[in-house]
């Protein structure tokens, strides 16, 4: 099955026209390799995006450029009307984010991170901290909140995280893998924020390989493969394309990979030689 993407406007109802995130002829190369070769993408307010691809396909790398952690890609990108080339980086006080790997200072207290972080994206310090510890007494985190943080679980590590994205109430969310380490009651909460920021006019922008999750979540999925984008459209109109009913068939089919059964197969059976 060749390329596709939806015919439906990406603007959902009742949002602005101006799109927040626009990519053109998106660029990038690492050694001899194109990582990104030739993304196009428009995502209006209150869109839930679900970005999914096989590793190596440019997930991390486009959101990275959005965040202006990348250089050295050519085609032009625009965040929230500001071209991040432009060097104006006021666009950042506007978006959160919350990487695949946290790296966060954990010789901190939470109360001490966040404030901190609450205080890097112009809040003032007591509010920050009265927000914060709002916050983390909602996510579970009240106990905790003047623990340091090297003393966390995985799950709570992430709790933190979360917060911390969110703290300054930005209009962008990028969101890397978000659900890592929690717990199956903060899971449901984190998916029924993302529904709640959204329908406030948030963008949330989701990478995730847990295809079931974005299946449900997104109002928008985005296949990322060898650089390009093979399928843009609502999970609907996605399987209305295709061969197959789950996501994870539709990503298994638009990306060529047949194999995982026999994979399977012959892991167990090297297993369970002698």
């Amino acid at each position: 099955m060749g390329n596709y993407r939806s015919t439906r406007p990406d603007t959902p109802q009742g949002a602005a026209a101006t799109p927040v995130i626009r990519i053109r002829d998106l660029r990038m190369k690492y050694a001899d390799r194109y990582v990104l070769n030739g993304v196009d993408l428009e995502v209006s307010r209150g869109q839930i995006i679900g970005y999914i691809g096989p590793n190596g396909a440019g997930k991390s790398t486009t959101v990275k450029i959005m965040l202006g952690l990348v250089e050295g890609y050519t085609g032009q990108v625009e965040i929230l009307g500001t071209d991040i080339a432009s060097g104006d980086i006021s666009y950042k006080s506007k978006i959160g984010y919350v990487p695949e790997i946290a790296e966060i200072y954990d010789t901190l207290t939470a109360r001490e991170y966040l404030t901190f972080v609450g205080e890097l994206y112009g809040l003032d310090r007591e509010a920050a901290d009265i927000k914060a510890a709002r916050l983390a007494e909602l996510f579970g985190l009240r106990d905790a909140y003047n623990s340091r943080i090297s003393s966390f679980s995985k799950g709570m590590k992430q709790k933190v995280m979360i917060i911390s994205s969110v703290l300054h109430n930005p209009d962008i969310l990028f969101l890397d893998e978000p659900l890592s380490g929690l717990d199956a009651n903060s899971v449901i909460v984190l998916k029924e924020m993302m529904s709640l920021f959204a329908g406030q006019g948030k963008t949330i922008f989701y990478s995730s390989h847990i295809m079931d999750v974005v299946e449900k979540i997104s109002s928008r999925i985005i296949l990322l493969g060898e650089g390009r984008i093979l399928a843009d459209g609502t999970f609907d109109e996605l399987k209305e394309r295709s061969e197959e009913g789950s996501l994870e068939q539709i990503f298994n089919q638009l990306t060529g990979f047949n194999e995982h059964r026999q994979i399977a197969e012959a892991f167990v059976a090297a297993v369970q030689e002698a």
